[in-house]
């Protein structure tokens, strides 16, 4: 996997399912907030006209050459929780994105958020 801060040099390349499809280009990288960890990454999808950035997880993520390549079927992916290009996720929409991928969300111990664009 690459470090959060490398993102400059991904932002843009593709991101693959398992079997080599296509699924779109990288934008940012969400970390954890409670371990500063890459879990979630976001990808542009979408016509020109209609871009859109949608979630999808970094567990048991893979880089190759000018590519990440993610655990989930590009079909789950592209139907994930999404959010506008010049968008941020609101902080109550955290958990739906966690739930997409069958994952248990909780919030810190404060009621923090969990996630955080780097």
């Amino acid at each position: 996997m690459f470090e959060a801060g490398d993102i400059r040099e991904w932002r843009g390349h593709d991101v693959i399912d398992s079997g080599g499809h296509k699924i779109g280009a990288l934008e940012a990288v969400y970390v954890d907030t409670a371990t500063d960890e890459p879990v979630y990454a976001t990808v542009t999808v979408g016509l020109p006209t209609r871009r859109r950035l949608v979630f999808v997880p970094l567990l048991k993520a893979t880089v190759g050459p000018g590519y990440l390549k993610v655990a989930y079927d590009r079909g789950v992916v592209k139907k994930a929780p999404a959010i506008d290009t010049d968008g941020e996720l609101p902080a109550a929409r955290e958990p739906a994105v966690f739930s997409h991928y069958d994952l248990e969300y909780t919030p810190g111990a404060g009621g923090e958020r969990r996630l955080a664009r780097r």
